[in-house]
């Protein structure tokens, strides 16, 4: 495939998720997600939207031999599965099992600011399978699930990921901000 196909099919990916997810991306609560990292030099928000985007990309693999998926459900899913609203890398007695129980903290921070489905809950409480124990019980969740594990390697090992999705969401951003201006 050549670099404008892949470049076109990635734009492509940002516009839908932009779509499927806008709702929760224009929610100024899903931002604060910006001010903590999460691995390298990705902010969980950058984490978060690859991770969403990366999802979306695996399930358009599975669709093609007819495996159907809630794209919706992924995308939300994904942007909220990180939604645990704290520095995990700052040393403290709680942040010790951060990966253990971040899945179920990020779920009660999401169920309390935003409504949503069983997918939903699935994908956010079941995403560090198999540290957590208990696997994914909708095809959203594997997903996800998935995904997260490839971009927090992409992201430790320092692969740039996210900056062209990111810039792109926040371009999309303020010209949503600027509409509900006019």
């Amino acid at each position: 495939m050549s670099k404008e196909k892949k470049r076109q099919k990635k734009q492509k990916l940002a516009e839908e998720l932009f779509e499927l997810g806008k709702d929760l991306i224009m929610d100024p609560r899903t931002h604060q997600m910006e001010q903590f990292m999460q691995h390298g030099t990705a902010s969980v928000f950058e984490h978060v939207l690859s991770v969403a985007r990366t999802s979306l990309s695996i399930a358009n693999k599975f669709q093609k031999i007819g495996i159907k998926f809630d794209r919706r459900s992924i995308a939300r899913g994904a942007i909220l599965h990180d939604y645990f609203l704290y520095d995990w890398h700052e040393k403290n007695e709680y942040h010790n099992t951060h990966g253990f129980t971040h899945p179920g903290r990020a779920f009660k921070n999401a169920s309390r600011d935003f409504e949503l489905n069983d997918k939903e809950g699935d994908v956010i409480r079941k995403h560090m399978f198999p540290l957590t124990g208990i696997p994914p019980t909708r095809r959203e969740s594997w997903m996800v699930c998935l995904a997260d594990k490839w971009c927090a390697l992409c992201e430790t090992f320092k692969k740039d990921i996210s900056s062209e999705l990111y810039k792109y969401i926040c371009e999309q951003y303020q010209l949503e901000l600027q509409k509900t201006v006019e």
